[in-house]
């Protein structure tokens, strides 16, 4: 048996651990996998004479779970009524289905690696308390 440990810093919730198990407990040879959304890497034991590192690597980047964020962002537009550079995130997509274009905004209010493009999730707010 061999170990490999892969660094991912996509997965970042429990539900992308859970995928990542149910996707590598299905190659043949791989005994075990330790999945971390704290920590962002994969641990995989596996039967180098039934899988090889590379093979398990190329699931997992199928998957989407290596490599850095790719955010789709509209660049070089300032917002509306903005003189200054401020980091800002804007998408626009066309839907084929209903014919209409469909545009958002945010300005980003850290550099820090945002936690998107996960369904149903948005960034913390802090809650005044007294």
């Amino acid at each position: 048996m061999q170990t490999v440990t892969y660094e991912t810093p996509v997965v970042y919730g429990d539900h992308h651990v859970l995928e990542v198990r149910r996707i590598l407990s299905e190659m043949p040879g791989v005994k075990e996998v330790y999945a971390s959304s704290a920590f962002h890497i994969i641990q995989v034991e596996y039967d180098p004479k039934k899988v090889t590192d590379q093979e398990i690597a190329k699931k997992l980047e199928t998957a989407g779970y290596l490599g850095e964020w790719t955010i789709p962002i509209e660049v070089g537009t300032k917002p509306q009524g903005e003189e200054e550079e401020k980091p800002f995130f804007r998408h626009t997509q066309v839907y084929e289905t209903v014919k209409q274009v469909v545009s958002f905004g945010q300005t980003v209010g850290s550099q820090g690696r945002p936690l998107w493009p996960c369904p149903g999730m948005e960034p913390a707010k802090t809650m005044d308390e007294g």
